[in-house]
């Protein structure tokens, strides 16, 4: 069954058994007080204000059977994957990779920060791709994943949206795969970030996805279900 939704530039049609949710580092420490993303002097608001529409869609995918894939951006304990640019420019910020925070250290893979918030936590068939990079698709097997599965949409989600989110949908669309970005389910630190970043998605029509927002999403899908 083919499932349509309202989005610009123009309506996303999508299949449900070829479609995933794909919902990015929403980890406490980009979205809990104390984390990465607080050290660095950014209003957390506006990271944890997509939880609640977020939590509406990963129900609604999971009721309707649809694939989901969370993501989570760390590094290795000895921080042998993190490159010294990378690692330079945090520590000039003020909050270094792998530093003492208040929940571990910061975006080390196994820290209580570096974990997903519990609203979203994920279910035991739902993988999880730890990412050292801001491409979810960077030095990990995600693509393989949804190859396997015969995946050829995804609705994209997570923070932050003109970091790890747009990065993810370029590699997408490189990719052959067509994107869903919902709106009001991603954000970043800096709204004029976040627009900038949604606006360019659906630029010169559709040049790297569609954007469109949870209500629209979970219309059509309670519009399928009756169907």
């Amino acid at each position: 069954m083919t499932i349509k939704v309202e989005a610009l530039p123009y309506p996303f049609e999508f299949e449900l058994e070829s479609t995933a949710l794909l919902i990015i580092d929403m980890q406490r420490d980009f979205c809990a007080p104390g984390g990465f993303g607080e050290k660095l002097g950014n209003d957390i608001t506006l990271t944890r204000k997509v939880i609640a529409p977020l939590q509406k869609v990963l129900e609604a995918a999971r009721e309707a059977g649809m694939y989901v894939i969370h993501t989570r951006e760390g590094h290795r304990p000895d921080l042998s994957d993190c490159p010294a640019t990378k690692l330079n420019r945090s520590r000039r910020q003020g909050a270094g990779i792998g530093d003492e925070g208040p929940m571990g250290r910061i975006l080390i893979r196994g820290e209580y920060g570096h974990d997903i918030v519990d609203e979203l936590k994920p279910l035991p068939n739902e993988p999880i791709i730890d990412k050292p990079g801001k491409g979810s698709f960077y030095q990990t097997d995600l693509d393989l994943i949804l190859r396997n599965k015969g995946i050829k949409s995804l609705i994209v989600t997570g923070v932050t949206t003109h970091v790890c989110v747009h990065t993810t949908i370029r590699e997408a669309n490189d990719r052959g795969y067509e994107c869903l970005l919902l709106e009001d389910c991603s954000a970043a630190f800096d709204p004029e970030d976040h627009k900038a970043a949604v606006r360019m998605t659906y630029q010169q029509g559709g040049i790297f996805g569609w954007v469109s927002d949870s209500e629209k999403l979970l219309k059509a899908l309670k519009e399928a279900k009756k169907a």
